[in-house]
């Protein structure tokens, strides 16, 4: 019989006599692991058998009740595997008295986890590895769980054991280098193995507090650890007891000392020392140490039942380590390597995820019909001689692509994207106008009543002009419906829409209302999708029969994140301005030059222009020192402005008071309009030639770019200065890049890598910020994995081939109700 062999059948004997308590061996049965594969291999045990004796002894801590059947088989495979004289029977089990209960200590969520935290075993027993059943138990199935700990890991969003799976660590503290005492350095984050010398507890603060301190040694000197309140250490620590210790080290009266380090007994299982050790998002009452050793239990049984729902061609084909792999390493990673290599796979899993469901949405969208709609050439020309200016060749060719979609007999899914005054109205108004003309009505609906009715002003003028021919639409068919539109009013307008005479309806959320209910409603625009919802568009184009949709942007979008979270649409770019379109002045300005910012503006009233002052936050708040608009309103008109009129806007203000206050503005009864972001979308102010923007630090530049659109709308140069909080070196290098260009798509990308997603996605659906590991301006994995999703998708549409089953599994955990909606 092999050494390897006869040595790991005296542990399971001894085991098997302790009534299998998985005590035999200090820290468990699995501590034998590391050091007997490596005797096994240089005997030549073979691999397949090896593997096998590690997946039991992985199970064998978390399924006491099956403990029996394990080592029975761990004793089987020995037994073949055997040469020479072959192993004795299975010995049988004595009883023996429990081993007692550690008493609790004063730290005793800690303490009693330590002992108890279990996976569920009635669930993972009965629970194949290709099933994901048993990760669906709630977290109250893990012994040391109960209704107070499951209320409060809910606040983390954790409700079930795979929800603990995916909850990923915020970052990693490197305690994997040991070092002896006599090497250490201030400032630096180590591990060390000592053991106590002295141990004490001491009142501090007239007896409200204690301090505790212990002193370590190593043989090549000392050190001194402390920790705050934490009287329980004082009696766990016993001189002569070897432990782990990691932290950061400091110095005190010129002695290096450890404050607050985390700590383990040498030979227990080293979560928190002595290793790269994961830090999770925490929230109150629970502690990191509580919630890595939950992980730790979880991870280690889950990870290694997990079947990789990837195809093996996709996985082999992008170089991706194995599901169950990643998931453990992403937790609890041997290296620094690792952490790379299982962030690389969860986030292409992330982003292949999120194409499969967005490839199979456009397939459903385009597998429906709609009505066709077509245009004459010599009409279409007609309408474009009767609007005030020449088309440009980007509107071209937009109008072009939204010709197409109509003639298709499919509905029309288009997202177009254009930069502030690029545009985007005059296309969308000759769209709705080809459907109009074809005896069809259309929607538009905008996020704000004060955009809805530049809207409603612009498409009438647009659309009634009878210019060189007969108007497109008379006054009467086109009505505009906000929140604050007179009852009276509201029942004129819903009877003309169900009648068929009204064929263009303007609006906000109030389109969305019950009692609207239309003739032929044919085409959907909706303006700023990102401030709509995806309910909110459902059921507006549930109020026609597959209507034709066209949803516009005046917010730039990366092309990673147009082809990640848009890709269900068929994406229209204007990138070119209206002749007569200047660039704007842009310049960044310190608190301490304000002034010179009230001289330009002064300068630029004077000339009988208006401008804009922008402040990001509507009233001064108890616990923000950010400029607030209703004070400095106030202030302004008193201190700085006084010979000028000066008008407040703000969201806080009724329908009715917007609207009071804009009219004046646009009326050019104001002089200078202070405002928060409301006026960031839509207002059209062409006498407007400055924009001063307060606490510029604290909007995105993509926000910052829409700002700075409100000017430059008319014949006159126009100037945008941003003015941050303080003299911060990282903020100005950021709002730098609107000095440096005027292109919208090239600060959005700056803004995607700096800020993240949101400020782009808004509402579109949920799922998209559920993107917990995935870079959206990571472009070349975006395109890897757009590349796999689609080679799966080409392949099996309906993911109906056995090898893709547990991809269907996948996906709708990933895309569960509520998460993702075309548009």
């Amino acid at each position: 019989m092999q050494p390897s062999i006869e040595k790991f059948l005296k542990f399971l004997k001894l085991e098997i006599e302790r009534g299998y308590d998985n005590r035999a061996v200090v820290g468990g049965l699995e501590k034998v692991l590391p050091n007997w594969e490596s005797q096994a291999r240089l005997e030549q045990i073979p691999e397949t058998s090896l593997e096998k004796i590690h997946s039991l002894i992985s199970k064998y801590e978390l399924q006491p009740d099956d403990r029996k059947d394990i080592i029975n088989s761990i004793w089987e495979e020995l037994s073949k595997i055997s040469t020479g004289n072959p192993p004795p029977p299975i010995p049988a089990a004595r009883n023996i008295k429990p081993l007692e209960k550690e008493k609790p200590t004063n730290n005793e969520t800690e303490q009693r986890f330590t002992s108890s935290a279990r996976t569920s075993r009635s669930q993972s027993r009965n629970t194949s590895s290709g099933d994901r059943t048993g990760l669906k138990a709630p977290l109250k199935v893990v012994q040391g769980i109960g209704d107070k700990h499951s209320e409060t890991l809910a606040g983390l969003g954790l409700h079930t054991l795979e929800d603990l799976l995916y909850y990923f660590p915020r970052r990693y503290d490197d305690y994997s280098q040991l070092k002896p005492i006599n090497r250490l350095f201030y400032g630096e984050e180590i591990t060390v193995i000592g053991a106590i010398h002295t141990v004490n507890a001491r009142p501090i603060r007239g007896g409200s507090s204690h301090l505790i301190e212990a002193v370590i040694t190593d043989g090549t000197g000392s050190l001194r650890l402390t920790w705050f309140n934490q009287l329980w250490i004082a009696n766990r620590l016993k001189p002569g007891m070897q432990i782990v210790v990691s932290g950061r080290v400091d110095q005190y009266l010129g002695r290096l000392i450890i404050n607050n380090p985390e700590w383990e007994q040498l030979e227990e299982e080293q979560l928190h020392t002595n290793r790269i050790v994961p830090v999770y998002p925490l929230t109150a009452s629970i502690t990191q140490k509580w919630l890595r050793r939950l992980q730790y239990q979880t991870v280690n049984y889950w990870s290694s039942q997990i079947i990789d729902y990837l195809p093996d061609s996709v996985r082999s084909s992008y170089q991706l380590p194995p599901l169950g792999n990643a998931l453990k390493e992403i937790h609890f990673p041997p290296n620094q390597q690792a952490i790379i290599d299982a962030r690389k796979r969860l986030a292409f899993d992330e982003i292949f995820l999120l194409q499969i469901g967005v490839l199979q949405q456009k397939r459903n969208w385009k597998s429906v019909t709609a009505e066709i709609f077509s245009v004459e050439d010599n009409d279409l020309a007609v309408w474009k001689n009767n609007l005030p200016y020449q088309l440009t060749n980007a509107q071209q060719k937009v109008l072009s692509e939204i010709r197409t979609d109509l003639l298709s007999g499919q509905p029309m899914n288009r997202l177009l994207q254009g930069d502030v005054g690029s545009g985007k109205t005059v296309v969308a108004a000759l769209g709705m106008a080809i459907v109009i003309n074809n005896g069809a009505q259309a929607a538009l609906m905008a996020p704000t009543s004060i955009l809805a009715e530049q809207h409603y002003r612009s498409l009438a003028r647009l659309l009634t002009a009878s210019g060189n021919g007969k108007p497109i639409l008379q006054p009467d068919e086109i009505r505009l419906l906000i929140g604050d539109t007179k009852n009276a009013e509201k029942e004129e307008i819903r009877s003309g829409l169900e009648n068929g005479s009204i064929k263009l309806i303007i609006g906000t959320h109030a389109l969305l209302e019950d009692p609207l209910v239309f003739q032929n409603l044919q085409m959907v625009v909706i303006d700023e999708q990102h401030r709509f919802g995806v309910e909110q568009r459902a059921i507006l184009r549930a109020k026609g029969n597959n209507p034709h949709l066209l949803v516009m942007t005046a917010t730039p979008i990366p092309r990673s994140l147009a082809l990640t979270v848009y890709g269900d649409l068929d994406l229209s770019l204007m990138d070119e301005y209206p002749a007569g379109r200047q660039k704007i002045d842009t310049v960044v300005l310190y608190p301490k030059e304000r002034e010179q910012a009230y001289r330009k503006i002064e300068s630029q009233v004077d000339a009988g222009r208006q401008a804009f002052i922008i402040y990001p936050l509507v009233e001064q708040g108890d616990n923000d020192e950010g400029k607030a608009a209703v004070e400095e309103c106030d202030r302004l008109q008193k201190e700085v402005f006084h010979k000028y009129k000066l008008g407040l806007l703000h969201g806080r203000l009724k329908p009715e008071e917007k609207e009071k206050v804009m009219s004046a503005f646009r009326n050019k009864d104001l002089d200078i309009l202070v405002s928060t972001s409301v006026v960031e979308v839509g207002v059209d102010i062409p006498n407007a030639t400055i924009m001063m923007v307060e606490g510029a630090n604290r909007f995105g530049l993509a926000q910052l770019h829409q700002f700075r659109g409100r000017v430059g709308r008319g014949e006159h140069q126009s100037y945008c200065i941003l003015i941050p909080e303080t003299e911060n070196a990282v903020d100005n290098e950021r709002l730098k890049a609107m000095v440096e260009t005027n292109d919208g798509f090239v600060l959005a990308e700056k803004d995607l890598e700096q800020r993240g997603p949101g400020d782009f996605l808004g509402t579109r659906q949920a799922g998209f910020s559920d993107l917990r590991l995935a870079s959206l301006s990571d472009v070349r994995l975006i395109e890897k994995a757009r590349e796999a999703a689609q080679m799966v998708f080409d392949q099996d549409p309906d993911l109906n081939l056995p090898e893709h089953q547990n991809l269907v599994q996948m996906l709708q955990r990933f895309w569960q109700p509520g998460r993702g909606d075309i548009s």
